[in-house]
């Protein structure tokens, strides 16, 4: 089979495509024929050694993808051959052949397209944990997402209008902010023009957002701690800007706030009966046009190095997938 190699630690360019062998199954183990697998921000930090996860070299990234399977281990059950499923993972996902376990796997809903499929798992089960887990936002209340043309910034635009809340859209660029309004954002802010924390304030007669979802860390971090209001949630999802920021605590002690970590992959494995139930949820509204994901642009699994440097260089909009 052909994969995406990581032979050496360091940027996109330094990945290889190579024929290898396909990996041997194990008996609870199911293989993938790859129809699709989405790009995501932990595929950059993966092969740069900088991830929570670090596997043995040589490996393929990519940890999510859309495919049938090809090949059942002797002790799975509920699961045939043919079938169509979204997996989840972790990396390996570069490859038209990808080894996983059961417990990854999403049957594909009728409703998606394997390329939509594949880029639909990390970032709108990432955002639907955020949302109702861990920020439990409410109806009426105002979320302010940051990031808001990006995969998880875009799905959480939509989903928060989906829970009822008034959405402000902040992102760096008109064109971007043009497409988080075209998918639910009520206001939008460009924080490449104006303060995040003034124009937040101004939106939200001084009082803050209730909710703030931030995938981009750094400075902007630093301004969403000022633009909270009273009794808000700071969603702390990831640093796509490259600096993990520090809070002062005496902001959460004046406005009675609170700092929440979303860690989803983790979710996934300590929770999977919520997460379940998240994906139903998540596939309904997907069914009944609810929500809408954006694959901005496909690339062949040859150009793995190419989606990978356009999102670096934050040149994404919604989702950008490798097509198998």
């Amino acid at each position: 089979m052909r994969a995406i190699l990581c032979k050496t630690l360091g940027p996109p360019e330094s990945l290889v495509l190579e024929e290898v062998a396909s990996p041997p199954l194990a008996p609870r183990q199911v293989r993938i024929a790859t129809a699709a697998c989405g790009v995501n921000f932990p595929d950059t930090l993966i092969i740069e050694g900088k991830y929570q996860y670090k596997p043995d070299l040589p490996f393929s990234p990519g940890g999510e993808v859309s495919g049938r399977i090809a090949e059942l281990g002797s002790e799975v059950a509920g699961w045939s051959v043919g079938d169509e499923v979204i997996a989840m993972t972790g990396w390996g996902g570069f490859a038209e052949e990808v080894i996983t376990t059961p417990d990854r796997l999403l049957a594909k809903p009728a409703s998606m397209d394997p390329v939509t499929a594949a880029g639909f798992s990390l970032t709108y089960g990432t955002s639907y944990h955020a949302l109702v887990q861990r920020a439990r936002l409410a109806a009426g209340e105002t979320l302010l997402v940051l990031g808001a043309a990006g995969g998880v910034g875009l799905a959480a635009v939509e989903l928060g209008k989906v829970l009822g809340a008034r959405v402000i859209a902040a992102a760096s660029s008109p064109e971007k902010l043009a497409i988080a309004k075209e998918h639910g954002a009520d206001e939008t802010i460009d924080y490449s023009q104006v303060s995040l924390k003034e124009a937040a304030k101004a939106l939200t007669d001084g009082k803050g957002a209730d909710v703030i979802y931030d995938p981009v860390g750094g400075d902007l971090f630093d301004q969403a701690t000022r633009a909270i209001n009273w009794k808000g949630r700071l969603l702390v999802v990831g640093f796509a800007s490259g600096r993990i920021p520090q809070l002062p605590a005496n902001l959460a002690l004046l406005k009675g706030s609170s700092v929440v970590g979303v860690f989803w992959g983790d979710f996934t494995r300590r929770e999977p009966e919520v997460n379940a139930e998240n994906f139903r949820q998540l596939f309904r509204l997907h069914a009944e046009g609810k929500i809408k994901p954006l694959v901005s642009k496909t690339y062949p699994l040859a150009q793995a190095a190419d989606a990978l440097t356009a999102f670096i260089e934050r040149r994404a909009l919604g989702k950008l997938v490798l097509t198998v």
